[in-house]
């Protein structure tokens, strides 16, 4: 029986032996664990440290780009339209929006027409333009319409009047509309809505403008101006008044507005670099906004102007 016992003991001595050794080796990693995990937690202290010491830390300043946004350019959907044009997009800041830009438009009906662009009151019809003569946009393309306003239409390479550039932007300068509770409106002694000289943009639908514009050849008023004003003629208004008077026949949509020989064609338009305007600040905030039918931008569509 002792000899039993004995042996049980040794075998619970064992036992508990074993036991505490894993104890022992279990204690030892879990020191082993926290030192290294302690040496690491210094280590990046120390890395990141050195590096704010060095200024790795430090935030460049960053530019709102948005603030200094003159224009928008709505997208057009191409394949909705095949008679847009995609020929990139002008640039969106570092726009000129104070002074004038002259523009020259050669036709094959006389001397080349000059034009005043007023880009206070349409900075982004001048940079749109701008950017489209510097692509050849407008070269070789014909003025499709005399319209009924006594203007002539021009700058849609197609020569459909669906025409234009992939974006559209948002009007400016569109004249106001005569206030309704007020006398009669237009009264003879009021100025002319449109001044004959006077170039302005035209889109379809309105408020999506592209590439088309208007020369007045002659005074136009209305109660329900439509067409935002970009500039003015200063020379060769005769050639305008000239081409004005041709005689015209139906558009295939029933507007007798199309020159009758369809042969009135801008050769070639070329814009200037801006002309400041000594009495303006150096960068004067824009002054064409977003009317209230094109807040913000048109949306995109298979549009064209």
């Amino acid at each position: 029986m002792a000899s039993s016992r004995d042996r049980q003991r040794k075998l619970a001595r064992a036992k508990l032996d074993r036991q505490l050794a894993r104890r022992a080796n279990a204690a030892r990693r879990r020191r082993r664990i926290r030192a290294g995990v302690g040496t690491a937690l210094i280590l990046v202290l120390v890395v990141a440290g050195s590096a704010w010491a060095l200024g790795a830390f430090d935030r460049e300043p960053t530019e709102d780009t948005a603030a200094n946004e003159v224009c928008l350019w709505t997208p057009q959907n191409t394949d909705g339209n095949s008679n847009l044009k995609d020929v990139g997009e002008p640039a969106t800041t570092g726009l000129p929006v104070t002074g004038t830009r002259p523009m020259t438009i050669v036709t094959n009906q006389g001397e080349p027409v000059s034009v005043e662009l007023d880009l206070a009151s349409a900075p982004c019809a001048a940079a749109s333009i701008a950017h489209l003569a510097s692509q050849s946009f407008y070269d070789n393309t014909k003025c499709h319409e005399i319209t009924a306003e006594g203007a002539v239409r021009c700058g849609d390479p197609s020569g459909t009047g669906l025409g234009g550039p992939a974006y559209s932007f948002y009007d400016e300068n569109k004249p106001d509309a005569p206030d309704a509770s007020s006398e009669p409106s237009p009264s003879p002694d009021d100025p002319p809505t449109y001044p004959k000289g006077t170039v302005a943009m035209i889109a379809n639908p309105p408020g999506a403008n592209g590439s088309q514009f208007l020369i007045f050849f002659e005074d136009f008023t209305t109660t329900e101006p439509r067409f935002p004003i970009i500039g003015k003629v200063t020379a060769g208004l005769d050639v305008v008044e000239k081409i004005g008077a041709l005689p015209t026949v139906d558009n295939g949509a029933g507007e007798k507005v199309k020159p009758e020989n369809d042969d009135v064609v801008i050769q070639s338009l070329t814009v200037g670099e801006p002309v400041l305007d000594p009495a303006s600040p150096a960068d004067p905030a824009p002054t064409g906004t977003p009317t209230s039918e094109a807040s913000g931008a048109p949306e995109a569509s298979a549009s064209a102007g």
